[in-house]
């Protein structure tokens, strides 16, 4: 599908169209056994699948608290209801989240480094406010509030999340020394000539692929460089500079730099490099961060080479009905590393030859590691 000269999944895309229905199909005929599944961790929410960057993120961060991890699922769960307003379902999901707060409280901060406890403790009383008034917008049946109260305290719960993680989880293997590394997250604003979208970029399950990334936006390289290709429903994709060259030529070593292809598995400690999950015989293992929801951000590659990443990326844009989430061929193929948190209603506007118009990083630079002389 990358078009520019070898930067292909135009494979990947073939087999999507060819094989939706049939995996479709395939999927009813199995109700959902674990035949059709990947493996989830008991962190992982049974149900429909996840289609929110934002929530995919949350259960991406290397944490283990499995209280916290309740609490988050009792109110993701509520976007399952919300839909078709079954408001028995949605009540019972809030009083579980009530309970959790109220009863377990000790167990969530007992996660918190010491420093960051007074920290953690506000942010538990505002989403111990913020669920008392989704109780009552349930009652009132107020979709749109219960909507909107629900994304504020999962983002609450979210930065209570965060403040777990003390140190980085994994060694990244020595021979990638020579690469950018994002030792944690960064938030990337993102401007282009038809409105303005934010990424979330995820250096705790792609910590080259997201330095990598991260380091570039820092350098200004992708200001001014417009889409180069665009299929609807399917990707958008940009990061080929001006000239003959395909990717970024670092001016330190005049070398064109050379991304390998990174995928850490649920259930794994550090990522799968050099290989896809295809050609390593794990087509049932479930990346971390999946494609699976509108505005996921990858590396585009050369499609025989995985190690040929460098400055090309594209936004996946999910349609369910053509790649189904769970059972996405590009899963394993290509390195995801992020996620549109905002702005995604931009993301459908754009088209090739639009232009980024700039690309800063907002938040998190700080966790940057440049290369070891």
């Amino acid at each position: 599908m990358l078009h520019l000269q070898n930067f292909s999944i135009d494979r990947c895309k073939r087999l999507v169209k060819t094989v939706a229905l049939a995996l479709l199909l395939f999927s009813l005929s199995l109700s959902f056994s674990e035949v059709s599944h990947a493996k989830r961790p008991s962190s992982m929410p049974a149900g429909n699948a996840i289609t929110d960057g934002r929530a995919l993120l949350r259960l991406a961060l290397p944490i283990d608290n499995q209280t916290v991890r309740e609490l988050q699922i009792s109110l993701e769960d509520i976007g399952n209801h919300i839909r078709s307003k079954r408001w028995g379902p949605i009540s019972s999901d809030v009083s579980k989240a009530s309970r959790i707060l109220n009863l377990r409280e000790s167990d969530i901060l007992a996660s918190i480094p010491e420093a960051q406890k007074p920290e953690a403790e506000a942010l538990v009383v505002r989403v111990k406010e913020g669920v008392a008034q989704l109780e009552k917008a349930v009652e009132a049946k107020d979709r749109e509030k219960v909507i909107d109260l629900k994304a504020t305290i999962l983002g609450s719960v979210g930065e209570i999340q965060e403040l777990m993680v003390t140190e980085f989880p994994f060694e990244v293997p020595a021979k990638y020394a020579n690469l950018p590394q994002l030792k944690g997250r960064a938030t990337v604003a993102v401007e282009t000539q038809k409105g303005k979208m934010t990424l979330v970029v995820d250096g705790y399950s792609a910590p080259v692929t997201a330095g990598n990334f991260v380091d570039l936006v820092d350098r200004g390289f992708y200001d001014g460089l417009p889409f180069i290709r665009s299929e609807e429903s399917y990707v958008l994709q940009t990061g080929d500079p001006e000239g003959k060259e395909v990717g970024f030529i670092d001016p330190a070593t005049g070398k064109y730099r050379n991304i390998p292809l990174e995928v850490l598995v649920r259930d794994e400690k550090e990522p799968v490099y050099g290989i896809t999950l295809e050609d390593a015989g794990r087509y049932r293992d479930e990346p971390v961060l999946p494609f699976s929801a509108f505005g996921t951000v990858a590396m585009a590659r050369e499609e025989a080479e995985p190690d040929s990443g460098s400055s090309q990326f594209f936004f996946f844009l999910f349609e369910p009905e053509l790649t189904p989430a769970g059972l996405n061929l590009l899963d394993g193929r290509y390195a995801v590393f992020g996620y549109v948190t905002e702005g995604k209603e931009v993301l459908e506007q754009l088209k090739q030859g639009d232009k980024i118009v700039s690309a800063k990083v907002i938040k998190g630079k700080e966790n940057l590691v440049q290369p070891q002389v």
